[in-house]
């Protein structure tokens, strides 16, 4: 994957002081990093790992989707090109990429209100780079819904991509998708009860 720009250090206080998974990650990451660091190629293997993650930190701090989707790609490619220079200090490498999301987050927030200054409007919830165990469980949690979400037989995942997040009714679904209401009722259904299975089934 190729970069945009070379990383630009923000003034966040590092995520990983607070950052705590519940499964401690294990020194096969360090690895994994030291073998990324040789040959950029590798890296691939930490994004797939560590994606959905990124992903929900950032979409639960930002508006809109494509946004979110922005930022977590900036987040990656920054990754990559500062990744030379990144020293392994025992912190899951999880932590080095939340803080390179925040300081994102922030300086998307300021080109944002440099081009579409809008006093009025309230500003989007603040990078808070300094994470809470409970915040960190529920990005853990968002990032596996984002992952069963992907995972859901393309119909299913397609009634949830536009009830749940284009948050359109029942009826304009059917009518995008060429089905009967009663049956983007049932996919829906099916969808919830399948992604609920899944997240009981991980976490019992």
């Amino acid at each position: 994957m190729a970069t945009r720009r070379p990383v630009r250090k923000g003034s966040a206080k590092d995520v990983g002081e607070g950052v705590r998974l519940g499964t401690e990650q294990s020194a096969g990451e360090r690895v994994l990093v030291e073998a990324a660091q040789s040959d950029p190629a590798k890296f691939e293997v930490l994004y797939k790992l560590h994606f959905e993650r990124v992903y929900a930190f950032v979409a639960s701090r930002v508006r809109e989707r494509s946004t979110a989707e922005d930022v977590t790609s900036e987040v990656f490619h920054k990754a990559l090109a500062s990744l030379p220079s990144y020293e392994w200090r025992g912190v899951p490498f999880v932590a080095w990429l939340l803080r390179i999301a925040a300081n994102a987050i922030i300086n998307h927030a300021k080109r944002a209100a440099r081009e579409f200054p809008a006093p009025d409007d309230p500003p989007d919830r603040a990078a808070a780079p300094d994470l809470q165990a409970s915040e960190m469980r529920a990005i853990e949690y968002r990032a596996q819904l984002f992952l069963l979400v992907r995972r859901l037989p393309e119909v299913q995942k397609q009634v949830v991509y536009q009830r749940f997040v284009k948050q359109r009714s029942i009826r304009e679904v059917a009518q995008r998708l060429g089905k009967t209401e009663g049956a983007v009722k049932q996919l829906q259904l099916r969808a919830i009860q399948n992604l609920r299975a899944q997240m009981e089934g991980r976490h019992g």
